[in-house]
């Protein structure tokens, strides 16, 4: 197991590493540093919301027609 760790930490010092499935990107591989880097940043829904332009997305809440009904167990 050791060696594979050491492995993992040449190939992927040199950046993320893409595994594919069937020839289509399915996984990356990355040190924990970067995951971290990456992820964070926590973006509030908020912040989203207030983007300049966000006014000018077309944004359409579907209309659910199944209502939920009270059970009678008696």
């Amino acid at each position: 197991m050791k060696s594979i760790a050491l492995n993992f930490d040449r190939i992927v010092l040199n950046g993320p590493v893409f595994i594919t499935d069937h020839g289509r990107p399915a996984y990356v591989l990355l040190t924990f540093d970067e995951y971290k880097r990456i992820t964070g940043k926590r973006t509030k829904i908020a912040d989203l919301l207030a983007m300049s332009g966000i006014e000018d997305i077309e944004f359409e809440i579907p209309q659910f027609r199944d209502v939920a009904q009270p059970e009678d167990f008696f």
